[in-house]
């Protein structure tokens, strides 16, 4: 059993999608960043950068205690190790889904993010802070769309935990002002992988836990505000 430490956000989005495609069995712990969850001791305790998502794997494969792990990158990679699935381990295809995986930790999710925070939740409106990080967005969906020009996954003939990291964050176009029209090899992945019953599942998630349509100023401090 994985207990997933979870929150209706790209990142969280991440780890269901892998564990719902794994048909691995999980159980959530909602981790509500609203409310501040991310900054309770028993948290912190597994999630020292107080952000989720993460995991307690209590059947580690070394047949210890159980294991947890944070940062939605190491956990990706950690089950994929874990379960031999969504990261192959021929030398040449593990090198490019980690490629891949690293171009959207390092950029697409961060830049997006960014543009999220400055387009949507800034006090107030900081013209070239909106249109840095709106650039930046056009120009990464601009090197995804290039490179899906003839494939079916990110990295290769089959879905990947590349696929799983970048998904949620093109779920999220609008969020960041992007019409999926302006790139259509991201539009035509995005459907594809959508309307798989796994993608179905993890995403339907969200309804349950579902955030507040308002911000509160104590949910703005939580999220943005507030030290570790």
């Amino acid at each position: 059993m994985i207990d997933l430490y979870y929150w209706p956000t790209p990142n969280g989005h991440k780890i269901t999608l892998f564990l719902e495609e794994a048909g691995l069995p999980y159980r959530i712990v909602p981790v509500d960043i609203g409310a501040g969850d991310q900054f309770k001791p028993e948290f912190l305790a597994i999630s020292p950068n107080n952000r989720m998502p993460a995991i307690v794997d209590h059947a580690p494969a070394d047949g210890g205690e159980p294991i947890s792990v944070f940062e939605s990158g190491a956990i990706l990679q950690y089950l994929a190790d874990k379960c031999g699935q969504l990261l192959p381990p021929a030398v040449r295809e593990r090198k490019a889904v980690l490629e891949w995986l690293s171009w959207q930790l390092g950029g697409f999710g961060p830049m997006l993010g960014q543009n999220h925070h400055f387009t949507r939740y800034a006090p107030e409106k900081v013209p070239y802070a909106i249109e840095r990080y709106q650039r930046e967005t056009a120009r990464l969906y601009g090197v995804l769309d290039r490179h899906l020009a003839g494939r079916g996954f990110i990295a290769g003939d089959a879905l990947s935990i590349a696929d799983l990291a970048c998904h949620p964050w093109a779920n999220a176009h609008a969020w960041h002002h992007v019409d999926l029209a302006d790139y259509p090899e991201v539009r035509r992945w995005h459907a594809a992988l959508a309307a798989r019953p796994a993608f179905v599942r993890a995403y339907a998630l969200e309804q349950t836990y579902k955030r507040p349509a308002d911000m509160t100023d104590e949910m703005r401090r939580n999220l943005f505000g507030r030290p570790a």
